[in-house]
């Protein structure tokens, strides 16, 4: 591998894939999904070196690609992948030919733009994994609102220009903090007598440690922003809304990649960079968690639209993944870290098999169905394995990452999280309580009408009315089995064999916290294995 710009080609190969896609006439619509699964096929392909090659030992960056940009401003475009950044690329790479074999009865207007608009997403949400140069971070940053807006806004719901438009405002109101407090490190960072040594590289900032007194207010900045992404509750508004008139492809990039880039920017950015300020903030960012964590699921048993469901469900999933973070503990980061890849798996393949559903009966009310296990057997085995994942049940990925972070929280020694697990001990079997209800009513009972829909179920979100289609709820086809059996496979992968993917993560979690470790009494001392 040595000599090859493996993360490059990795980044820009969508891109460059977008462009080429521009060139195709618009009429030529299967041409354009052939063309964006080759391409997107041809990006998972290029990533899987990364999962071979890698030193799982080597807590430093691997494939470094440096290129000077400003030299001026001490830019540089600088990219890199370590134990925390992995997963979160192969599972990117994973999901997008997925993505784009789902979309091809679900989109059927503006193709081209479709393919265009979620290959560059691909190559900024790639890019936002890989960066190592804080100036580089945040083009890529910014560069994914763009193709996500247009997304929600063109092929969403009837409410999508106000979910796009809260979208869009919601992230930029964060990411502007986040700019000044990059900027602040870029001048704090130069440590040189004659003022030249200023950088944006991440690296370097990493060696200088941030004055006390500045800890605060850029923790603050960044943590805003991240949070915002993840989304943390009192900043969750945004993604019900978002995930509801999405398209489904829209909604399982949403869930499984967009949503990783808070919780990801905490574990690579706030940690390292800010240790005194992470510690001071543990109380309230546990508090947050916990109340996200209780809240999501309680507002989720309340949902009658299927899709809400599974949105409210990733506020309180991902506040697992916050609370483990903020422990402290090799348990609970590296538990949190798998967790951002389980959530990926489950909630985006809840999301596929929602939208396979209201492919087929125009509605998403849970009302509506009755008895569809009897007509549509083998989509009822997937939805019955996913919901367990989803769930937390012992032998699928769900149970790992939230067990790792349960023990890790209630073993953390100098933070006195214990009642924080216990009471996030109740959203996994609330979770359980909103899933299950799901499946009962969706999948058990009589069969509703001739279609196993009610009569009247409306093709507009679930809203009632007059179907404007005939219902036919025919069992999943040869194509929906090839999007639902990889989900599967990992799913059942993790939760089987964990193994292969803490190795991977163990000592890049362990370097990332060395100095919080420092502050709270050495803590952090080895990963999980």
């Amino acid at each position: 591998m040595q000599g090859v710009p493996l993360l490059s080609i990795l980044i820009f190969l969508p891109l460059v894939g977008a462009l080429l896609a521009m060139a195709i006439p618009r009429e030529n619509e299967r041409l354009l999904r052939g063309w964006a699964m080759v391409i997107s096929l041809l990006v998972f392909i290029v990533s899987i070196p990364l999962w071979f090659a890698f030193d799982p030992g080597n807590a430093d960056f691997q494939f470094v690609e440096r290129v000077p940009w400003v030299t001026s401003l001490g830019i540089a475009y600088q990219v890199g992948v370590d134990g925390i950044s992995l997963l979160l690329v192969l599972l990117t790479t994973f999901l997008m030919p997925i993505i784009f074999l789902s979309a091809t009865t679900s989109i059927q207007r503006r193709v081209k733009e479709f393919v265009v608009l979620l290959l560059v997403l691909e190559t900024a949400m790639l890019g936002t994994f890989l960066a190592l140069d804080l100036f580089l971070f945040y083009v890529f940053w910014e560069l994914m609102l763009v193709p996500m807006y247009f997304l929600i806004g063109i092929w969403g719901g009837p409410r999508r220009i106000y979910a796009a438009v809260k979208f869009f405002l919601y992230t930029m109101a964060g990411s502007v903090l986040m700019l000044l407090a990059i900027i602040g490190l870029y001048f704090l960072s130069d440590t040189s007598a004659s003022g030249s040594g200023r950088t944006f590289d991440f690296l370097t900032i990493l060696r200088t440690p941030v004055p006390s007194v500045w800890q605060p207010w850029l923790f603050a900045a960044f943590a805003l922003a991240f949070a915002i992404k993840v989304p943390m509750f009192p900043f969750h508004t945004w993604l019900p809304d978002a995930h509801v008139e999405a398209p489904t492809a829209g909604s399982v990039v949403l869930a499984a990649v967009l949503l990783k880039m808070g919780t990801y920017g905490f574990l690579r950015y706030c940690l390292p960079l800010f240790p005194e300020a992470v510690v001071a903030a543990v109380p309230l960012i546990a508090l947050l968690s916990v109340i996200g964590i209780i809240y999501g699921a309680l507002v989720a048993t309340m949902q009658r639209d299927m899709k809400k469901l599974v949105a409210y469900s990733s506020v309180s999933h991902l506040g697992f993944v916050m609370l483990g973070l903020f422990a402290l503990t090799p348990e609970s980061m590296q538990g949190s870290l798998l967790q951002m890849v389980n959530h990926g798996f489950s909630t985006g393949a809840l999301f596929l098999l929602v939208g396979m559903l209201y492919e087929r009966a125009h509605t998403r009310m849970i009302s509506d169905f009755g008895g569809v296990a009897r007509l549509m057997p083998v989509f009822a085995g997937f939805f019955l394995l996913v919901m367990f994942s989803s769930a937390g049940l012992p032998g699928t990925n769900g149970f790992v990452g939230e067990f790792l972070i349960m023990v890790g929280t209630f073993q953390a020694p100098t933070l006195g999280l214990q009642p924080h697990a216990i009471i996030a001990g109740l959203g996994v079997i609330l979770s359980a309580v909103y899933l299950l209800w799901m499946y009962q009513r969706v999948m058990q009972g009589p069969v509703k009408g001739p279609g196993g829909v009610a009569p009247g179920a409306g093709n507009h979100g679930g809203s009632p009315g007059e179907a404007d289609h005939p219902v036919h709820l025919q069992d999943i086809n040869p194509r929906e089995v090839m999007i639902l059996v990889p989900l599967a496979i990992m799913i059942l992968w993790i939760g089987l064999y964990p193994k292969p993917f803490l190795d991977r993560t163990a000592a890049s979690v362990t370097r990332s916290g060395e100095r919080v470790a420092a502050i709270t009494g050495g803590t952090l001392v080895a990963g999980a294995r």
